[in-house]
């Protein structure tokens, strides 16, 4: 019973943070916001007896990256008390395509999709460090190489506008 009402406790502390970081005008309250629904995350792991997870989520997302997003924003210095207008012309197509895929994942789910079977008697960390340096190492280094790239890039437009 404790486990149902931390879930949900979660779940709509997730929602109602994730709602906020896209409704949000403020870029920098939307960060905030973004750090809340990791951290509401990170939660959810630890009730589904990931500590590990539990942990990556709260140092690399919660920690590293809403921190490099607070310094790119504090970098570009007119962009901290700043609104910012969302307006678009596709707010309806985009709620019929987001409805649509809500719909085609709900009916997987309820359909008794693939279900996440545990590592038979193994250690799940050990298991996770030897995909991630094996087949996946490479692409693991390009890929945060790559997110280097792209803070830079956007430090440097961001600076060049000026």
């Amino acid at each position: 019973m404790t486990e149902i009402v931390g879930f949900c406790v979660a779940a709509v502390v997730l929602v109602g943070a994730s709602l906020a970081v896209v409704l949000t005008p403020n870029l920098f309250h939307a960060v905030l916001w973004l750090a809340a629904a990791l951290v509401a995350t990170g939660g959810i792991f630890l009730l589904l007896d990931s500590p590990f997870l539990f942990a990556v989520q709260l140092l690399l997302y919660a920690g590293g990256v809403v921190t490099i997003v607070v310094f790119a924003i504090m970098l570009t210095e007119r962009l901290v008390g700043a609104s910012i207008r969302q307006t678009s012309r596709f707010v309806f197509s985009g709620a019929v395509l987001a409805a649509a895929v809500f719909a085609a994942i709900m009916g997987f789910v309820l359909q008794g999709g693939a279900v996440a079977r545990p590592i038979a008697g193994g250690d799940q960390l050990r298991e996770l460090g030897r995909a991630l340096a094996g087949p996946f190492g490479v692409p693991l280094q390009l890929l945060g190489v790559l997110l280097v790239i792209a803070l830079l890039g956007a430090l440097y437009f961001a600076r060049a506008e000026d």
